[in-house]
């Protein structure tokens, strides 16, 4: 029997620390606060639900929100896919909650979204392998689920929705940086998904001010770590094996933002007004700066590992993901909420965090850390459908 439904939380009334508000400075109301683009006083009470939070992105996102809104109730929302994936050593993410609920995304309970502000979307079927060997689901979830989420967050009254959208929507892009207004050539499920939620959130009639973030690759370190992106891949590869294996010919162009940058822009989303960019806004979300061509990420990890070679496959066939980005319309609209991390720097935060973890040793196992690989054991396994149901 096959159940996708809510099945149980943590609440701070009645759990243990894990679910207590903890503040990264060990104080409750003298953090120092950076100033920001926002609509409201950051120390007004808001009260945010992040769906998906459980992942790579959700397990930054979660301690940086209570670090920088702490006067914020945050609540997580996750079905636990990679909820074992963490890092060894890594401090549980969700402590830095006041609750986290744990469902199917595709079944959230229009009940639990009164009274939130603020609803973060990162539940996804989250890289193309994925969505190709599970294409019905990640439509069902990406798309479908994040749509109805959208509707059911404005029928509640929350002020504010921010949708992780991906660059990728761009597809095989000649001729120079794209911008909003050029046309998007998905080539994949997981980027048809996006773009076609996109659509569908434009459509909403509300006055919830709706933001559609289009983010660069992600990189970077985090507690759950993913070894499936491109510059994590080749830290990884050089860690444990002194070699990296560049299997196009390392001419496609990929724009990076860093995992801890990207919930920054969250951040902003999360509590701008609608002044900044219209009620509904879709924005590529990254640096000018960091457009890079993958055989350029493979050689500045060389560079800061050396000892390290390089393999190129000059002969391999074309990506189907090759695009530069325009970001200047998100350096217009969140000045203060730039992308900080250069490329030096998250290679070298993955190279001390994973080697802090033990991570660097060529026999440790990588399954849960390549998203693909544990959505397949949970399969082969009978814990999950095919679908990517949980299964009583």
């Amino acid at each position: 029997m096959t159940n996708r439904r809510s099945f149980g939380s943590l609440s701070a009334r009645n759990r243990s620390q894990i679910c207590e508000p903890v503040y990264l400075d060990g104080h409750s109301s003298d953090v120092a606060v950076p100033q920001v683009d926002i609509m409201q006083p950051i120390g007004v009470a808001m009260k945010v639900l992040i769906v998906g939070n459980m992942g790579y992105v959700g397990s930054v996102l979660g301690p940086h929100l209570r670090q920088s809104m702490p006067h914020a109730t945050l609540v997580g929302f996750d079905n636990a896919y990679f909820g074992q994936a963490l890092v060894p050593g890594s401090t549980l993410p969700e402590r830095f909650l006041d609750r986290q609920i744990f469902g199917d995304a595709r079944d959230l309970h229009p009940g639990l979204l009164s009274g939130f502000d603020v609803v973060v979307e990162l539940a996804a079927v989250s890289n193309d392998p994925m969505g190709n060997k599970f294409e019905s689901a990640t439509l069902s979830i990406n798309r479908d689920a994040s749509q109805r989420l959208a509707r059911l967050a404005a029928e509640a009254g929350c002020k504010s929705f921010v949708f992780a959208s991906s660059c990728s929507v761009y597809g095989i892009a000649e001729g120079g940086a794209r911008t909003e207004q050029d046309p998007t050539a998905p080539e994949t499920a997981y980027a048809r998904s996006k773009v076609e939620t996109e659509d569908l959130l434009a459509q909403i009639d509300t006055d919830m001010t709706i933001t559609a973030l289009r983010f660069a690759t992600a990189c970077g370190y985090s507690p759950r770590l993913r070894l499936d992106l491109v510059l994590n891949d080749f830290v990884a590869s050089a860690l444990r094996h002194d070699e990296i294996t560049v299997l196009s010919d390392g001419s496609p162009w990929r724009p990076l933002i860093d995992v801890s940058d990207m919930a920054r822009a969250i951040e902003w989303a999360a509590s701008r007004s609608p002044e900044q960019g219209g009620r509904t806004l879709v924005v590529n979300t990254g640096h000018n700066a960091n457009n890079f061509q993958v055989r350029d990420l493979a050689m500045a990890v060389k560079e800061a590992l050396p000892g390290v070679t390089v393999s190129i496959n000059t002969e391999a066939p074309v990506d189907s993901r090759s695009y530069q980005v325009d970001f200047s319309t998100f350096a217009r609209l969140a000045p203060q909420h730039q992308p900080l991390c250069t490329l030096g720097d998250s290679i070298e935060q993955l190279i001390a965090g994973m080697r802090s973890a033990g991570l660097d040793q060529a026999e440790t196992p990588s399954s849960p850390l390549i998203r693909l690989h544990e959505l397949q054991r949970l399969t082969s396994t009978g814990q999950l459908s095919s679908e990517l149901e949980w299964i009583a």
